[in-house]
């Protein structure tokens, strides 16, 4: 198969725009179909997006195509947890060795640059305002409508890229073609968000640490809050959907100034409309979607969030769809366009990766809300550091696996799982171990169990 075959990317977001860099860096021709604007024309509004963590696999993603050190300039390294309990006291915690940094960058920003650097390629043609309504994936035959004409357009396609989101239009034309098979599962957990914003203070400073992600853990639910360039915090605050302390019970002014003087007093002075901004900006719903498989044969691929949507807690979302752009791009130096080759293997490592991303999501979730200001949390956290620092070539810390490392989603979670338990029976096995995290001894003690 030539370059010259009809490619066709459905979703202009983050994975679709760069996986459209990535074929036209190739010399495939690529039409692209967003059912939104083209963001490039429009300011950016907040409301609905949680800040996104940019980290090492996605860097390798951008480094592929480029805009590595360009996209750096858009992102503020945040170096650790900043913890701050009810009364105002903060704790600061490292991802990993003091050097390493998770980098906070705008969704929307992001996007615009990717789309701006795809814009300049003459073999990528953009459609913006046509939604996708459906497909026939065997025939390579999609159905769109231009939103702002009203016009229906059917095009034909050799290969289709499905990059449309977690409620992706190319899946469901999947989950609905004769003898795929196709295995669907969505689940919502009990929680959902809304985005408040800490302003920039006096000429364009930050009125907390910048160089951390902050997060006030309240057992149940929390806010976390990630720096932007121009000197604000973008904050999300997650909280059950139904319950005594929930969205559902938040509808008045005075039920909301309640609710952040219990919880939150600290935040107040920080962000003058909360109550305001409370109101104004949506609730979202956060979901984990599961599917099989991700392709059909030689025709179609579904990879980002429109193979694997995952909520938000390890901040991999991104980082993850990325790599996947980055293995489908060694797949393509490696086999060129033999697609129904480059699907089926595309497939077979992506997809447990998928799924292990996913349970080390709604695993950190747990871990972000309830346990980091818990005592024991802490102190299995500092063993689990120790224990790499004194074994480094047979001990790496699940954070570091996941954020700096190259170690597989699924490899990472297993052996998650193994150290957690390890950890444990430290603790369990030398009740005094944190008496002796300084002594000579640690290391002999650590050793029974490497």
């Amino acid at each position: 198969m030539s370059n010259q075959d009809k490619n066709c990317i459905v979703g202009a977001g983050l994975v679709g725009s760069l996986l459209s860099l990535m074929m036209a860096k190739r010399g495939h021709e690529v039409d692209v179909y967003e059912r939104r604007p083209d963001i490039r024309k429009a300011s950016l509004v907040g409301g609905r997006s949680i800040n996104l963590a940019l980290s090492n696999r996605g860097l390798r993603a951008l480094h592929l195509v480029g805009l590595e050190e360009e996209v750096k300039e858009l992102c503020i390294p945040m170096y650790g947890r900043e913890v701050h309990d009810l009364v105002g006291n903060t704790s600061f915690y490292y991802y990993g060795k003091p050097e390493e940094a998770i980098n906070s960058v705008s969704r929307g920003g992001l996007n615009q640059l990717l789309l701006e650097k795809a814009g300049a390629y003459p073999n990528i043609s953009f459609h913006f305002n046509h939604r996708c309504d459906e497909a026939n994936l065997i025939n390579g035959d999609v159905s769109f409508t231009d939103t702002s004409t009203n016009e229906s357009v059917k095009k034909h396609y050799d290969v289709i890229f499905g990059t449309d989101g977690a409620f992706s239009a190319i899946r469901q034309a999947m989950m609905k073609t004769d003898m795929l098979d196709f295995e669907y599962k969505q689940s919502y957990i009990p929680h959902a968000y809304k985005e408040l914003t800490i302003p920039a203070g006096a000429n364009g400073s930050w009125q907390i640490n910048k160089d951390a992600l902050h997060i006030w853990p309240r057992k149940s639910f929390m806010i976390i809050a990630l720096p932007n360039l121009d000197g604000s915090f973008t904050c999300t605050l997650f909280l059950s959907k139904k319950g005594e302390v929930s969205f559902e019970a938040l509808n008045t002014e005075k039920e909301v100034e309640a609710f952040f003087k219990t919880y939150f007093k600290d935040l107040i002075p920080l962000i003058p409309n909360y109550v305001e901004e409370f109101f104004h900006n949506p609730t979202s719903s956060l979901v984990t979607i599961t599917c099989s498989p991700w392709h059909i044969g030689a025709s179609t691929l579904i990879l980002g969030d429109a193979a694997h949507p995952i909520v938000p807690f390890y901040g991999q979302g991104m980082n993850a769809g990325f790599e996947d752009c980055t293995y489908l791009s060694h797949l393509m130096d490696e086999y060129n366009t033999d697609w129904s080759l480059i699907f089926d293997k595309f497939n077979q490592n992506r997809k447990p990766n998928g799924d292990a991303v996913g349970q080390l999501a709604l695993r950190n979730f747990i871990e972000m809300r309830d346990l980091v200001a818990d005592p024991e949390f802490i102190l299995k956290n500092k063993i689990d550091k120790l224990m790499e620092a004194n074994f480094p070539d047979k001990w790496t810390t699940l954070y570091r696996m996941v954020t700096f490392a190259e170690t597989p989603y699924q490899d990472a979670w297993n052996l998650g799982i193994e150290h957690d338990s390890i950890l444990k029976r430290i603790v369990s096995e030398h009740p005094d171990i944190e008496q002796k995290l300084n002594s000579d001894k640690l290391k002999l003690i650590l050793g029974e169990y490497v």
